[in-house]
């Protein structure tokens, strides 16, 4: 990914241009891993998980240029779950398809009678895209740091293994640990307010 300006627009903003490429390249790159794994989590197989990633961006490109950022409204991410939500609904409703694998046959009905989606739904929503941000954002900053100092951040802050253990591994003291997870989470941080700045 290449570094963009300092001043660039909301990526928010930049979709209402659908030539701009890069802008809807960083949003699937974000938002359609996201949007497959909810489907999964409420049932879908992989198949119709991937058609509803399709309406939802579909129905997110038709209208995106429409949305305007109000609090009052709510935020994207919550407009975009409301979107997730009831397209979900409605694929299940479709010719009477219910989810395979569910073993109930009440699942779309079930579905269709959960609470605004301001709640549970936005909050499941909004842990999904943190998780999403996070990766994306570990994948765009691991190759600023040397194997070593991805290594001792990766290994103590995510996998959580015993720091003595990642000192013996890497051959490091505690304190170039320390340094490695300070120096990848500053950066990590900085770009994750980057790109929730955009969105």
């Amino acid at each position: 990914m290449q570094t963009s300006p300092e001043t660039r627009p909301s990526l928010l903003l930049r979709l209402r241009n659908p030539q701009d490429e890069q802008a809807w390249r960083e949003f699937l790159e974000i938002y359609e891993p996201l949007i497959e794994r909810l489907a999964r989590r409420r049932g879908l197989q992989h198949a119709d998980a991937r058609e509803l990633v399709q309406e939802v961006l579909l129905a997110v490109s038709g209208a995106i240029d429409r949305w305007e950022p109000d609090e009052a409204k709510g935020s994207f991410r919550g407009w975009l779950s409301t979107i997730t939500r009831n397209l979900t609904i409605n694929l299940l409703k479709r010719e009477g398809r219910q989810t395979r694998g569910t073993g109930d046959s009440e699942f779309a009905q079930l579905m269709n009678e959960q609470p605004d989606p301001v709640g549970e739904n936005t909050a499941l929503f909004d842990l999904e895209y943190r998780r999403r941000l996070f990766q994306f954002a570990a994948e765009h900053v691991q190759e600023q740091f040397e194997e070593a100092t991805w290594q001792a951040f990766w290994k103590t802050s995510v996998e959580q293994q015993p720091l003595v253990d990642v000192c013996e591994e890497l051959g490091l003291s505690r304190g170039a640990i320390y340094v490695a997870r300070s120096r990848v989470m500053a950066k990590l941080r900085k770009h994750i307010e980057k790109l929730e700045s955009e969105v």
